[in-house]
């Protein structure tokens, strides 16, 4: 995680901007939620609980600018707020997401599912995939379970 932290240190200053102790500490309460996609809100209550002093304006600052640089993505999940995850390195295109449309639980897919889609788009169309963002609604294993264990339960009165 250090390297990951040092990467993350040299992308500031390549686009001309400091690690200030503000962003470190904005940084440090993402790096500690990665499997996690935090709203801004959020973000800021795990900010505090590390430096009570950083106020919200200077949180969504941080956060338009570490998207901004590529240090994390913003996503939707359709309930209702902007979400936040660290961009990881080694993936070629942000990682998908199965999304629960019960509990709202929210299930990470780490696997490309789409390159043979990319490899058609570049042979067919000559168009070169340099990102996706895949949204999968449905009942995640947990609820399922809950539906099937209430239908067996209500079959037997």
């Amino acid at each position: 995680m250090l390297h990951h932290v040092y990467q993350l240190g040299e992308t500031l200053q390549t686009y001309g901007y400091k690690l200030t102790v503000q962003r470190q500490t904005v940084l440090d309460a993402m790096l500690k939620n990665t499997d996690k996609h935090l709203s801004a809100e959020e973000i800021f209550e795990k900010v505090k609980e590390i430096n009570p002093h950083i106020g919200m304006a200077t949180v969504y600052r941080t956060i338009q600018l570490f998207e901004k640089i590529g240090i994390i993505h913003q996503i939707f999940l359709n309930d209702g707020m902007m979400r936040y995850h660290m961009v990881n390195p080694d993936e070629k295109h942000e990682h998908h997401h199965l999304i629960c449309e019960i509990c709202g639980d929210v299930i990470d897919v780490k696997e490309d599912m789409l390159e043979t889609f990319e490899e058609k788009l570049l042979l067919k169309k000559g168009f070169i995939v340099t990102n996706h963002r895949v949204k999968v609604f449905g009942i995640c294993k947990t609820c399922a379970k809950k539906l099937e264990d209430e239908k067996k339960h209500n079959e037997e009165d």
